[in-house]
């Protein structure tokens, strides 16, 4: 990581591109790989204006937080990295961005670990996709006192939210959400059954066989949710067959008929099957359109072979060809049908927004007490050299003082210094948490003559060199969607 010339006060910034700005198809194209986000995290915080980042990484947003010094170059210099690590030009990512800053950037986090802003809202799955997002952030190197904060209080608002609030009735992830759309085109009776009676069958899937494809976090949510319905048999595919065994013996575990496949026999079971869902995040299709028709074939002259076979796509990029949608029998259920259907499922959300705004002030209190901390070192350091300087001044006037006479004074007077301080740093930290406007450190340093860079120095000490002068630049009027979806905060 750089050591980043400090040019002002530090604020998150967040850059990303969601099924709500995006179409699906510069969703795929702007996936980072999952082994590279370490690279990209790094090459973020590679400069003089960003000093932390996180990227949130799922199948439907892409999401870079970091926190910068200056608005602009930090923007620059985001969407920069976004496009040398996507392959995409910088015109073609602009239209489909989103930016958030300072205190709409945090509340924007808060929003997505609680599932404000899910495709289906209340899912869970978020909160432990952003955990794991803090966790590889961490472990790369870039995560700072900033993003650990934010990234714990927004783990905790989620956590809130789904124990305090019924939002969980929305759906429970994204997983669920999709396979109880697949019973519509499985058995419609059941669908008709459960709209008019308000209730689902206990075990729509009686009698039904699944192919899981992956065997990550999305596909272990994939079983236990089939379980759940019913399922008769479910086999898991997976390029690591190992990890495919080990997700077998939980879904075992759990009452579930399961067996493990490598990856190369998918074609193979396609046609046994009533219900495929497909989570890899592998690069490019696993699943085509040849062997989709092959499979229906032969389950159209199978015995029982008769419905609609429904494959789930919830990987970014896809896993399944997208003219798979074409083959009669067939019902694909990409990104990007889920989102439509979604998009039709309001909830009372005000329950669950009440808590993220009490966390988000909360949060905002606490980052604005801390931000007075850097004024009260450096204010206590001067003390400590006036006195150092009075302490040998009284040498030179007294050498025939006893070093017990000396240390005395010396206890004296930072007992004298501690007590004249106290009062001041402690309303200064009061006043700045209350979150007027004036700046409290500022006045602090202005008010006991602190010299100019002594607070800098002490925010990041063994700091050396001017001031890099940062410019302007005017890349946020060249993202449409920071002003309709985002929210440009004030120039820092």
């Amino acid at each position: 990581m750089s050591s980043n010339t400090r040019t002002g006060s530090a604020s998150v910034l967040l850059v990303g591109l969601s099924f709500r700005s995006a179409p699906v198809t510069m969703l795929e194209r702007a996936t980072v790989a999952d082994a590279d986000l370490p690279k990209l995290q790094l090459s973020l915080v590679d400069n003089d204006v960003i000093s932390e980042s996180l990227v949130l990484s799922t199948c439907n947003r892409m999401e870079f937080y970091t926190v910068a010094n200056a608005f602009h170059s930090g923007l620059d210099h985001v969407v920069d990295t976004i496009a040398q690590f996507s392959g995409l030009q910088t015109q073609e990512l602009e239209p489909h961005l989103y930016v958030h800053y300072a205190d709409s950037a945090a509340e924007h986090m808060l929003k997505v670990a609680s599932g404000l802003d899910s495709m289906v809202v209340g899912e869970q799955q978020i909160i432990g996709q952003l955990r794991s997002a803090y966790q590889s952030a961490n472990e790369t190197g870039t995560v700072g006192r900033t993003l650990h904060d934010l990234t714990q209080r927004a783990l905790r608002t989620g956590k809130r939210v789904h124990s305090e609030t019924a939002i969980d009735s929305a759906g429970a992830s994204m997983v669920s959400f999709a396979v109880d759309q697949a019973l519509r085109y499985i058995d419609p009776a059941h669908a008709l059954v459960s709209a008019v009676e308000d209730a689902p069958s206990s075990q729509p899937l009686a009698g039904r066989r699944a192919l899981i494809i992956g065997a990550g976090a999305m596909a272990s949510l994939a079983s236990t949710h089939l379980g759940k319905l019913g399922i008769d048999h479910v086999t898991v595919a997976n390029r690591t067959l190992s990890r495919a065994e080990n997700l077998v013996s939980h879904a075992r575990e759990a009452g579930v008929d399961a067996s493990a496949v490598p990856l190369e026999s998918v074609a193979d079971c396609l046609s046994a099957v009533d219900i495929v869902v497909s989570a890899t995040g592998a690069v490019g299709n696993v699943v085509s359109e040849e062997a989709v028709r092959a499979a229906v074939k032969i389950r159209a002259g199978l015995a029982g072979g008769a419905g609609t076979k429904v494959l789930i796509d919830l990987s970014m990029p896809a896993d399944i060809e997208r003219s798979v949608a074409d083959v009669e029998g067939v019902k694909l259920l990409n990104i990007e049908e889920l989102t439509t259907m979604a998009g039709d499922r309001a909830q009372d959300e005000d329950p669950a927004r009440a808590i993220v705004a009490d966390e988000l002030e909360s949060f905002l209190e606490q980052q604005r007490a801390q931000s007075v901390v850097p004024t009260v070192k450096a204010l206590r350091q001067k003390a400590g050299e006036v006195m150092a300087e009075e302490l040998m001044a009284l040498e030179r006037l007294t050498p025939d003082m006893s070093e017990a006479d000396r240390a005395a004074v010396a206890k004296s007077m930072k007992r004298v210094v501690d007590k004249l301080l106290h009062t001041p740093t402690v309303q200064a930290k009061k006043l700045s948490a209350g979150g007027q406007q004036v700046s409290y450190p500022d006045a602090l340093a202005a008010l006991f003559n602190l010299p100019n860079g002594m607070v800098d120095s002490v925010t990041q000490p063994g700091q050396t060199g001017a001031t890099k002068t940062v410019g302007t630049s005017t890349r946020a009027d060249q993202i449409p969607s920071a002003a309709r979806i985002g929210q440009v905060a004030k120039e820092a």
